[in-house]
């Protein structure tokens, strides 16, 4: 494989002209959260460019990634960098090198209770995650300041068409990258 595969599969995979990236930084300035990344996404691109699959797909950064598109809104050459991101998250994940395997536990998780409720059923998720963490007790002060101002409901908000956002995730199923 040389350094130009890297680039083609990821282009192919999310349509977007990756290579035409000149770095000018402004996916990185406008990202919210940059400072708990390990890679720049400006860099993440330019790894992309250079081949360096390793280094990109190892990354804390994709997972870090908030998906809230600035970045993608920035960009003056249109590229989509919030959807190459998510396509890297699901080629990590196929790769088996999934560096945060507790964002995407969580994603799982989430997704069962919308499944379940329509809607996300905060304690449930959180309990659901703490107790597959096997650490019930490490954010228990926080939980608690949020329970009493109201910020977490104890008992699940049902919509009236559960059966129907069944219906969705069914026909989804298929295309699921893992679980």
């Amino acid at each position: 494989m040389d350094n130009l595969d890297f680039l083609h599969e990821v282009e192919k995979a999310t349509g977007e002209k990756v290579s035409t990236c000149y770095q000018c930084c402004k996916c990185t300035t406008g990202c919210p959260v940059v400072a708990d990344m390990d890679i720049y996404p400006h860099r993440i691109i330019r790894y992309i460019i250079l081949g360096n699959r390793d280094r990109v797909l190892g990354s804390k950064t994709i997972w870090t990634c908030l998906q809230c598109v600035t970045c993608s809104v920035r960009c003056p050459n249109d590229i989509d960098v919030a959807r190459v991101f998510d396509a890297l998250r699901k080629t990590s994940v196929q790769e088996g090198r999934a560096a945060e395997n507790d964002t995407w536990r969580f994603d799982e998780i989430f997704l069962e209770s919308v499944q379940r409720h329509g809607r996300l059923h905060e304690i449930e998720t959180i309990l659901h995650y703490k107790l597959d963490k096997k650490d019930l007790f490490s954010d228990s002060k926080m939980g608690m300041g949020m329970l009493m101002k109201g910020r977490l409901g104890l008992l699940p908000h049902n919509i009236k068409d559960r059966k129907g956002m069944k219906e969705i995730f069914k026909k989804i199923e298929g295309k699921k990258v893992r679980g």
